[in-house]
């Protein structure tokens, strides 16, 4: 059960053994608690009838694909949407009496979970400067004052424009077009926090950001990898598919520091098998990988690829493909050739025989596809383990053709829809010589600031007015008191939001609270009722429409308080017609069919029934690098170590979590109830330290420059990970992420493979009690 609105839940630890599946009729029965302490049963059904159905509402939890549209079912959702659209339709409301009950002061030291659960904003609040409390403002005078900042500047590179996942494609489009129009390519975003290493890899090497595969190639691959993913938790809806390809003949490979219940079993709920039978098994075969080895996995598999090459000759290795369509193979196959067998035992944990069981699958499997999430990018080598990724799919031709790709699984709703649109700092010359032709203005062309250099440039002066557009920045970024000092700088800080967050209680000198519409609530303005659209992982393109009345009156949409703000801050210059944009926002899919490829007739494609699918160069043969065909490369080989006594720690959610948000303080996959506070670490790991379960520590990481990071007071539960790791939820652990530890290339926060010990506090825990079962293998 939540907590009350208006208390502090109360931690009081119990383990249980982990679960050895996931969904179910479980599943089903928290889904429904939880949308039913939220909202109504009318309202509930609403949502969750119109979940994802053809002309619906697209559910904001994830970006996984829909079936066709003939083939959805009538419940096409899981547990996690279930509880995130009915959380975000939540019956509470949050109105000017809470702010004059609850200072700024007093909602900081409250838990992120108890801010999400007092619900909906209701109207604008400002808390001027001086003060601690947010007050009313309409809304001419809340655009106004942010208008009047953003004027004052010096330069337009003094402001920050960030964006969520969440915002639709037409808010994205025109956050992005005011904020070049206002003259800045300052426009971080989540992606920069998740999958940028996965966007410069493929980038670099097969000339596209984004994943080759459709759902249709995964239901028809004969081998299917799951690399540091969390598939039960992070985007169940993928379990489908995979119980489909399962069911067409394929086998799954899973590579994860954790045994997950989603990676071992799954049970449909929309079968009678899933909520009476055995379910699916998922994994075929399970490496136990130390956090941060894949690379070497990868690196090892592909030296057993070339190895068998040698000794059958033509037979392992796709020479067409390699010698019409990539560069660069002689050179990665005498560095590949290279690869010793120690430092892969050292970096993976596996042994020799595991991976060679793994190179059988391979060869012998025609179609291979390679998913993979934030347990590969938020590594510092991310972008290479990706590159060595792409390497194993070009040896035998696994891009370009049916049941094969690679496939980053995006854990935004929106994310990838929101960087086509033109939210990233660097967007080619392309797109902004196309914004030129379109509205007659002169985009910048300097890069902008991602989000880890927003932080940096906030806290030394650079900028004074930040914008966020949904999302709760100060929780998802690295180095948690860095960036809320940062934020703490700045002149002013607005954020256009549904629900309170840590964001709100991190004030500059003047803050600012915009509430907007949310995805289930009718969106109706001059023109009539509209509707949005988005983009999933795999670059389907379809509609969003609520269908709820909204939770106040005084609610705007993200596109009507943009297009307000655009109108205040612009006075007219450039000639961009924002009067239209809100009141229709056909008008903005129209120009946005002339400024995006793959977006033409965009108002009449996306009304068919699915939408429509965006072109993938990569599966027409076109490979758009420096070269003209994909690269092979020569990756560094990586050992990640912990000294002696220390542990290399990853970073997680839990299952009753959302992004950032907290619903509970359970996460019953992994058998942890009652608690975030805990840290998951190997009984032999355990043993080894001289830690027992219950014991009370400090998370304390290890810098190469000498400096340490503290995470206080986390009890320790004995928990089947690789050993030699460690596990614990964010973003409780942000704080043990410096700044300035980021990713090569990429410049994203790596929240996996940090150094840390574990320090005991002088208490030790009374109240907790547990049962363990062992790792699985």
């Amino acid at each position: 059960m939540q907590n009350p609105p208006g208390e502090e839940p109360e931690t009081n630890l119990s383990v249980t053994p982990p679960k050895k599946w996931a969904a179910g009729v479980p599943a089903v029965v928290h889904a429904l608690e939880y949308s039913l302490e939220q909202t109504s049963p009318r309202r509930t059904g609403v949502d969750l009838l119109a979940m994802n159905q053809v002309g619906g509402i697209d559910c904001p939890g994830c970006a996984w694909a829909d079936p066709a549209p003939g083939q959805r079912h009538r419940n096409e959702y899981c547990e996690n949407g279930a509880k995130h659209i009915n959380d975000e339709a939540t019956k509470r409301r949050i109105t000017a009496d809470f702010f004059r009950e609850h200072s700024v002061s007093d909602l900081a030291g409250r838990s992120d979970m108890w801010l999400n659960q007092q619900g909906r904003l209701t109207e604008p609040m400002i808390k001027r400067q001086g003060s601690d409390h947010y007050e009313p403002i309409g809304w001419n005078d809340a655009l106004g004052v942010l208008a009047g900042e953003l004027t004052s500047l010096s330069s337009p590179d003094e402001a920050v424009f960030y964006t969520s996942g969440r915002a639709s494609n037409e808010a994205a489009f025109l956050l992005q077009l005011f904020a070049r129009a206002y003259g800045t390519n300052n426009l971080p975003d989540c992606s920069n926090m998740c999958h940028e290493s996965s966007g410069f890899a493929l980038s670099e090497t097969l000339g596209t950001g984004k994943g080759t595969v459709s759902l249709d190639d995964l239901h028809h691959a004969d081998l299917i990898f799951l690399v540091g993913q969390n598939p039960g938790t992070n985007h169940p809806r993928q379990l489908s598919a995979l119980e489909e390809a399962k069911r067409n003949g394929a086998r799954i490979v899973a590579v994860n520091p954790l045994p997950e219940a989603g990676l071992r079993r799954f049970k449909n709920p929309q079968k009678p098998s899933g909520l009476i039978g055995r379910g699916t098994q998922i994994a075929d075969r399970f490496l136990h990988i130390k956090p941060g080895g894949d690379l070497a996995l990868f690196q090892a598999l592909n030296r057993l690829l070339l190895e068998a090459e040698d000794a059958r000759p033509g037979t392992v290795l796709d020479h067409d493909f390699i010698d019409a369509h990539t560069s660069g193979f002689e050179e990665f196959a005498q560095h590949a050739r290279t690869v010793d067998w120690d430092d892969v035992r050292a970096a993976t944990g596996l042994t020799r025989e595991e991976i060679e069981k793994v190179r059988d699958e391979v060869l012998r499997s025609d179609r291979v596809v390679v998913c993979w999430a934030m347990g590969i990018t938020q590594h510092k080598h991310g972008v290479p383990t990706i590159r060595e990724i792409v390497n194993f799919m070009l040896l035998r031709g696994n891009l370009g053709r049916a049941g094969t790709g690679v496939c980053p699984v995006r854990g935004h709703s929106n994310v990838q829809g929101d960087r086509t649109m033109g939210i990233w700092e660097q967007m080619p010359d392309s797109f902004l010589d196309a914004l030129r032709e379109e509205f007659g203005f002169d985009p910048p062309r300097p890069h902008g600031l991602d989000s880890v250099n927003s932080i940096k440039a906030m806290r030394e002066g650079r900028v004074k007015v930040f914008l966020a557009l949904a999302g709760n920045f100060v929780r998802a970024a690295p180095d948690s008191e860095v960036t809320e000092e940062a934020m703490r700088s700045c002149r002013l800080t607005a954020h256009i939001s549904t629900k309170l967050n840590r964001s709100h209680t991190v004030c500059g000198d003047t803050a600012l609270i915009l509430p907007t519409l949310g995805r289930t609530e009718r969106d109706v303005q001059a023109d009539g009722e509209q509707f949005v659209t988005v983009e999933n992982s795999m670059s389907e393109v379809h509609t969003s429409q609520g269908r709820l009345e909204p939770a106040s009156h005084l609610l705007l949409s993200e596109v009507a308080i943009l297009c307000r703000l655009a109108r205040r801050t612009l006075g007219g210059k450039p000639d961009i017609p924002w009067d239209r944009f809100e009141g229709d926002y056909h008008t903005i899919r129209d120009h946005i069919s002339r400024i995006v490829p793959g977006f033409h007739d965009f108002n009449a494609r996306v009304t068919r029934p699915g939408g429509f699918q965006l072109p993938n160069p990569v599966n027409e043969g076109v490979f758009n690098t420096s070269v003209g065909k994909a690269l092979f490369t020569r990756n560094e080989r990586v050992v990640p170590k912990a000294p002696e006594g220390h542990l290399l720690l990853q970073t997680l959610r839990s299952h009753d979590q959302w992004n950032t948000i907290p619903y509970s303080l359970d996460d019953r996959y992994r058998g942890i109830h009652g608690s975030r506070h805990v840290v998951l670490v190997n009984p032999a790991d355990l043993a080894g330290l001289g830690l027992s379960q219950g014991d009370q520590v400090d998370l304390v990481s290890v810098w190469a420059d000498g400096t340490e990071r503290r995470a206080r007071n986390f009890e320790v539960v004995p928990y089947p990970a690789a050993q030699g790791s460690a596990a614990a939820y964010y973003p409780e652990t942000n704080v043990l992420v410096p700044l300035d530890s980021v990713a090569d290339i990429s410049n994203q926060p790596t929240s996996k493979g940090i150094v840390v010990r574990l320090e005991p506090t002088s208490s030790r825990a009374t109240t907790s009690t547990s049962s363990v079962s062992p790792a699985w293998r």
